[in-house]
């Protein structure tokens, strides 16, 4: 019975899991061209769940798909390819 109930506490436990946060705060930023660009980069990474771009404080959102991650590198170098400046990462794991 003990192991049935940590088996069925494990399994509630993963399905609750979710990637990472990631707010990448960027430089180059002017408009909704610019905003289109970085998604469209982000969206075709297999790591990447979604992405959000907030032109007016200058901040990606990067949500990663469960059990994956995307290294600050690849980041700075998927933004820096797309001609932006990255001022900082920070990362939230869910």
């Amino acid at each position: 019975m003990c192991r049935l109930i940590t088996l069925i506490i494990s399994l509630g436990i993963c399905s609750l899991a979710t990637g990472d946060t990631i707010k990448a705060t960027i430089k180059g930023t002017a408009c909704d061209l610019c905003a289109s660009t970085i998604e469209k980069t982000f969206r075709a990474q297999p790591e990447v769940k979604t992405v959000d771009v907030d032109l007016e404080n200058r901040v990606v959102t990067i949500q990663t798909r469960q059990g994956l991650t995307i290294d600050d590198s690849k980041i700075r170098k998927l933004l820096g390819d797309a001609g932006y400046s990255v001022v900082a990462v920070a990362r939230k794991k869910q």
